[in-house]
């Protein structure tokens, strides 16, 4: 299926993503409910206008209208953007310069202080002015550069490299400042993993929980019950059956791995990385994901039993693509979480905060939202439609 960005006959912000259906008059039905307008016309961005769903290319971007002739941006406009999107920015960071990019700067953490400051935006309450420049142009932000330095390597590339000889908690303590979400998890990991060593309580590591299951008979029941594994990497191990109650999990990396018929009730996963893992039958119930990554993960059993996740925190978790049909979410709190294109058949998210969550191409097919807080949820082209039923009391 295709998918399209629309923005409104004239303008080049605020644009919204469509997926292609079977007209171009339920796509311009789409277009007019989500700008809360009449469209009917709509144009390519050099103005030739589209009859025919056939004549549209995926990740195409089109301009809709109420019915009027097409609008031109002017060329001066154009150069301006293209030049706004290029622009290299120098920061003076207490005293140190850094040159970087606009796009370094908004794309990777678009929430972040930065993002705010260099982000072309007419919201002005979303937006942060930049601050004061030097003689030289620099903007001057009044921070160590030190610690500023790995952060900016981290938007670049998306990885969080320190020197040996470089403070954590100090690096830490910057990113709170610039409010940048993502590095804040791995840096909490980081001082968490220090202050245990210090103390002669390193987390375990991959080689340990591999010698433990290799020494276990299966007959016996393995446990790694309020066990310290925060920032290990146990991808792709089979881990079925295994006893992880109020164990620390926080940064882990699970991708790939079986955890089928786990307990890790109450245990803390937030910020773990659990892409395309198996969940089945899984015992969550008040578990903390919370930021975590369980993209394309698989909670559905062959005989129908259900996973259990009441009351688990999966607040801003991304769980995109994931077959959880009948998975039991009862008072689960998913606000900001992603659901785009989940199996949630017969799932049961009764009580659920829901708010601010993504449900887009999801099938909830006799799922059970009754009570569930809705606000600001967004259900755009889900597989079968809501029924009264399913949402009240």
């Amino acid at each position: 299926m295709k998918r399209v960005i629309i923005f409104v006959n004239g303008t080049d912000v605020n644009g919204k993503v469509f997926m292609v259906t079977h007209s171009v008059g339920e796509l311009l039905m789409a277009a007019g409910l989500k700008f809360e307008m009449t469209a009917r016309r709509l144009f390519t961005p050099q103005g030739g206008e589209i009859d025919d769903i056939k004549l549209i290319r995926d990740d195409d971007i089109l301009y809709v209208s109420s019915g009027e002739d097409f609008v031109h941006k002017s060329k001066s406009i154009e150069v301006n953007n293209a030049e706004r999107d290029s622009d290299w920015i120098t920061l003076n960071v207490g005293g140190k310069c850094f040159i970087t990019t606009r796009s370094t700067l908004t794309n990777k953490e678009p929430m972040s202080m930065l993002a705010r400051m260099f982000t072309w935006s007419e919201d002005s309450e979303w937006k942060i002015q930049p601050s004061k420049q030097d003689h030289t142009g620099a903007f001057l932000i009044d921070r160590s550069p030190m610690y500023f330095e790995p952060l900016l390597n981290y938007l670049r590339h998306g990885q969080l490299i320190l020197d040996t000889n470089l403070n954590a908690a100090g690096v830490l303590e910057e990113a709170r400042f610039y409010r940048i979400e993502g590095a804040i998890g791995i840096l909490e990991t980081m001082v968490s993993r220090q202050g245990t060593r210090d103390k002669g309580m390193a987390p375990l590591t991959r080689r340990d929980v591999l010698k433990a299951i290799l020494s276990t008979s299966t007959n016996s029941e393995l446990r790694f019950q309020g066990v310290n594994l925060a920032g290990a990497d146990l991808s792709r191990l089979d881990l079925r059956n295994i006893n992880f109650k109020y164990a620390n999990l926080r940064g882990c990396r699970l991708v790939g791995a079986n955890l089928s018929k786990c307990c890790l009730e109450r245990a803390d996963l937030s910020c773990a990385n659990l892409e395309g893992a198996q969940l089945i039958c899984v015992k969550m119930l008040c578990a903390n994901l919370e930021a975590a990554n369980l993209r394309s993960c698989n909670f559905q059993d062959p005989l129908g039993l259900p996973a259990i996740m009441e009351g688990v925190n999966l607040k801003g978790a991304n769980l995109e693509g994931s077959n959880m049909s009948s998975v039991n979410l009862r008072v689960a709190t998913l606000k900001n979480a992603i659901l785009k294109n989940c199996d949630l058949r017969s799932a049961v998210l009764a009580g659920a905060d829901l708010e601010c969550c993504d449900l887009s191409g999801s099938d909830l097919h006799e799922a059970n939202l009754r009570g569930a807080n809705l606000k600001d949820t967004t259900f755009e082209l889900m597989l079968t439609p809501l029924h009264m039923s399913q949402t009240v009391r």
